[in-house]
């Protein structure tokens, strides 16, 4: 009769506990580097926004600092702003007719060309893709004037449509939802053709619904670079009635005077959109960036 072996379990080996004196170094090294960087990206914003309740002559004499002088402060810029002469609510208002509807043409459209390259199988799909990164490595400065001369051969010089059309179907945007999608599951699909939905209903009605992490921070990023869009607008742009806020703001240096104090009231205010947008759909960036890059 064979002998059976006693077989005794493995016990992983416990690990070595961390000194508290290293804990507490470590912490420390980690809320520096927090402190430094939070010093050198918040710094100039803070500086930016006490310095726009400062007069213009204090402003062009000492330039922006965190001098908070009470005294010589006051709201004075920002009433200048709003009542002067300058059309800053016009500028403003073209901005965000603008940035809304680039964004949500630029979510739909990239969508659904994400949505054909992820879940649907055809020859070619592959080298699509690639062309489609590729795209991604040209610097805009060197598409610029091929896409100026076809704006003016569209006759959409001074046109919104001549500023929106160039920026709908961006690479970075399709290659996330791309990414995002093709983590998913296939079996949805194909449960949903068996119950008789469309095609288009399967990518409107049920993954859409699935992708709405990947929607809100591609709705932030695409926000911020089609609010602070300046090249392209203002050599699309003629008549200053359809300026942008970027550009409408560059109005007011001129050789004759410049106006420091209402340009920086106005950069300051026009942040508060962003701000906006984002704390809207902050909880949703973190969960589409994680998502998007674990699932890729």
């Amino acid at each position: 009769m064979a002998k059976t072996e006693k077989v005794t379990p493995v016990t992983e080996a416990p690990k070595k506990q961390k000194h508290p004196v290293h804990r507490v170094v470590c912490g420390v090294c980690i809320f520096l580097v927090f402190l430094i960087q939070a010093v050198f990206t918040l710094g100039p914003l803070i500086a930016a926004l006490i310095s726009s309740f400062r007069p213009g002559q204090l402003l062009m004499r000492y330039g922006l600092n965190f001098s908070a002088d009470f005294t010589n402060m006051s709201f004075n810029n920002y009433i200048e702003l709003f009542t002067g002469g300058s059309a800053y609510f016009t500028w403003f208002t073209n901005s965000l007719m603008l940035t809304a509807i680039t964004v949500v043409l630029t979510l739909f459209i990239c969508y659904f060309v994400a949505y054909g390259l992820s879940m649907y199988d055809f020859k070619g799909r592959n080298l699509l893709f690639f062309l489609v990164i590729a795209t991604m490595m040209v610097p805009f400065e060197i598409l610029m004037l091929p896409l100026y001369k076809e704006i003016i051969g569209m006759n959409l010089i001074d046109n919104a449509m001549g500023v929106i059309l160039p920026g709908v179907c961006g690479a970075s945007t399709i290659f996330f939802f791309r990414q995002y999608m093709i983590g998913l599951p296939r079996d949805l699909l194909d449960a949903a053709r068996i119950d008789g939905c469309t095609e288009y209903g399967i990518s409107v009605k049920i993954m859409m619904p699935i992708t709405k992490p990947a929607f809100a921070s591609m709705a932030i990023l695409c926000t911020m670079g089609s609010w602070n869009n300046v090249l392209w607008p203002m050599l699309v742009f003629r008549s200053a009635d359809k300026f942008t806020l970027p550009i409408g703001l560059n109005t007011l240096l001129t050789p004759y005077g410049n106006n420091y104090d209402m340009l920086i009231a106005g950069s300051i205010f026009s942040i508060i959109p962003l701000f906006i947008i984002f704390l809207i759909f902050q909880k949703f960036l973190i969960q589409g960036m994680t998502a998007g890059a674990v699932k890729g």
